[in-house]
């Protein structure tokens, strides 16, 4: 999957799969959840199991799982994986390559997943972790190169150069 350019975004059946797809696996997790997770330290009450963004890409699906433990980019790996022999690969996204871990879940079968987030106890709220999810995605199919990209990369001030420091010129303004 390394190398490939990424197909442009739609709202084809493709797309429904991929938000079908999300959400049988986020119902996997719910049943985890329920039965394996909810009584460890790990486990934040404040949010619940949601598929974000799922989507088609490259010939697969992505998106991102948020559960009370977890947040993680996910795909199958059954289109992404075939000649993998080890536990992990690379997968070229717009923003750059991502490294995924391969493992089982349940009746998904065998999964890719990058994780963003473990424990969650950093977010409040369902609210907030579904938008750190979005941001997380929408930062993900990026093109490292884009006109936006690049301006994010941009740093916000000067930086301070010694001689404007010694001499007490600083420009750099504080709120």
């Amino acid at each position: 999957m390394s190398g490939c350019a990424p197909e442009t975004p739609s709202t084809s059946a493709g797309d429904a799969d991929a938000v079908t797809w999300g959400e049988l696996l986020a119902r996997g997790y719910r049943e985890i959840g329920d039965r394996a997770m909810r009584d460890l330290p790990i486990y934040n009450e404040a949010l619940s199991v949601e598929a974000v963004g799922f989507r088609r890409f490259n010939g697969s699906m992505v998106g991102i799982i948020v559960t009370p433990w977890f947040m993680n980019v996910v795909m199958p790996a059954s289109a992404v994986a075939q000649a993998v022999a080890g536990p992990s690969l690379r997968i070229r996204f717009p923003a750059g390559d991502i490294e995924f871990s391969l493992s089982e879940v349940g009746q998904m079968g065998r999964i890719a997943s990058c994780s963003l987030f473990s424990p969650m106890f950093e977010f409040a709220d369902m609210e907030m972790a579904r938008a750190t999810a979005e941001a997380v995605f929408a930062e993900l199919m990026l093109p490292s190169d884009s006109e936006e990209a690049v301006r994010r990369r941009e740093p916000p001030t000067k930086p301070i150069d010694r001689r404007s420091f010694l001499r007490g010129t600083l420009t750099e303004k504080r709120g």
